[in-house]
């Protein structure tokens, strides 16, 4: 049977602690959100704008981070520690020098970028309040992540599920107590600090989770760091790092700003039309983590395949991960096309003809997870094969230059309706399916010990 096959065992229980993270980021912000929003609409909207902002170099951070995973991966596979640790280093070097390159444009030009948001006085001090201590959160972010890679290559996923698991009612708890202040005695109590009080509970909770990863990396037996000198083999190392991981973030930042141009062109349509499309969002993010994280975990054992040079059953494998993802994006579509039929019930109370928006695009967003499933899996196993730039390529090609294009002629010349305008996200994801499919067959059918071995750099 399928599912009790070692490499399937092996990458669900890699993938199934990586989805619950990703959950458990989201849920951090909705936290946030939660508890400021007693405040009102200026801390929010302080928190909102900020958060925005703060995203976008997070993302980037996230993305250098998870193609150095697949470095890192390959690294293990090799049972290599000093190949291991040079990745490792390269990859903390990398990610802290873009972390250092973005704490210093938020530090002297914040007032700049503020201004350039907001016209409001009293909500520009808000958002400087929060990017004053919030801005801490790109280096402390550019470590953990980088140590995660490390712990989800080596096969050990489930240690960053717990430190999330640490950090997030800690986040909550001080974020809470910094927020509205609190009174124990009366030598021991504390004004509330607004907006500021949810950076600082940030802050003191991903160092937290900081301090526990880095522990947890101690402690293991599968890893040994070692320190490293920066001679001309070592730079020639972070160079090749770079190179390889650069058109991961590319990718997740040319994606990322795609979203928001679909936003920005459907606030063109109707508000009825454009309220139905901002309900569904979430629920597309959320639905397509479960298969995100089956790719990623795929893309980590290909990885280690490759570092161990056993590629015997590297072309099975990569079907079956592949068959898997679409089982898993069938699964999440059937319960998208079951949250259409009583999504009166979720959202009530709202208006008909957002009713009648939300009907019209349900068709699109069932089989949308279906598509977007079948390319994750191919760019992260791609990836994993060494074809980050081509990804990249096609992903450009495909959003950039062929899809928001069209999205943008159909909204802004033809004032098309809801269905056609959010039609042209799934026709991005199958006009990118077929040549992701043709260079995922093409690779593995010339993939060797030969190509492994380019992979592989000390």
């Amino acid at each position: 049977m399928l599912l009790s096959q070692p490499y399937v065992k092996k990458n669900f229980s890699l993938a199934w602690p990586l989805a619950l993270n990703g959950l458990l980021m989201q849920s951090m912000l909705l936290i946030d959100t939660f508890m400021v929003s007693p405040l009102g609409e200026i801390p929010l909207a302080a928190m909102g704008i900020s958060g925005t902002i703060l995203a976008v170099m997070l993302a980037i951070q996230m993305a250098l981070a998870n193609g150095s995973q697949l470095v890192l991966s390959r690294a293990v596979g090799s049972q290599s520690q000093t190949t291991l640790s040079k990745a490792f280093w390269a990859g903390l070097l990398i990610n802290c020098s873009v972390a250092t390159l973005f704490w210093t444009l938020l530090t002297l030009f914040d007032q700049p970028l503020i201004n350039a948001l907001t016209d409001d006085s009293q909500l520009q001090i808000e958002i400087g309040h929060y990017l004053g201590i919030s801005k801490y959160l790109v280096v402390l972010t550019a470590i953990t992540q980088v140590m995660i890679a490390l712990l989800n290559g080596l096969g050990k996923s489930k240690i960053p599920f717990k430190g999330f698991l640490i950090e997030l009612p800690l986040n909550a708890g001080l974020s809470y107590c910094f927020i509205y202040g609190f009174s124990l005695t009366n030598n021991l109590s504390m004004e509330g600090l607004g907006v500021q009080g949810a950076a600082i509970g940030s802050v003191l909770g991903i160092s937290a989770r900081l301090l526990y990863l880095a522990m947890s990396i101690k402690r293991s037996p599968d890893v040994s760091l070692s320190r490293i000198v920066l001679n001309s083999a070592m730079l020639n190392n972070i160079k090749q790092h770079f190179h390889e991981i650069f058109p991961v973030a590319a990718n997740v930042t040319i994606l990322m700003l795609g979203a928001n141009m679909y936003q920005l062109m459907y606030t063109q349509l109707d508000i009825y039309a454009y309220v139905a499309i901002t309900l569904v969002a979430p629920w597309l993010r959320s639905g397509t983590q479960f298969v995100g994280s089956w790719s990623q975990s795929s893309a980590i054992t290909i990885s280690q395949a490759i570092g161990s040079k056993n590629l015997t059953d590297l072309s099975k494998n990569v079907n079956i991960s592949i068959d898997i993802a679409v089982g898993i994006s069938i699964v999440v579509a059937g319960l998208f096309a079951v949250m259409s039929l009583v999504i009166a019930n979720v959202y009530p109370h709202l208006e008909e003809s957002t009713y009648i928006a939300l009907a019209a695009i349900a068709p699109l967003y069932i089989i949308l997870p279906i598509a977007r499933g079948y390319n994750t899996v191919h760019g992260n196993i791609l990836r994993a094969l060494g074809k980050t730039k081509d990804v990249f390529r096609i992903n450009f090609i495909g959003q950039w230059v062929i899809s928001i294009p069209l999205c943008a002629v159909l909204v802004l010349v033809f004032d098309c309706s809801v269905f056609w305008a959010f039609a042209v996200q799934p026709f991005e994801e199958i006009i990118r399916a077929l040549p992701l499919r043709h260079l995922a067959r093409k690779t593995l059918a010339t993939f060797d010990q030969q190509a492994a071995e380019k992979l592989m750099y000390e």
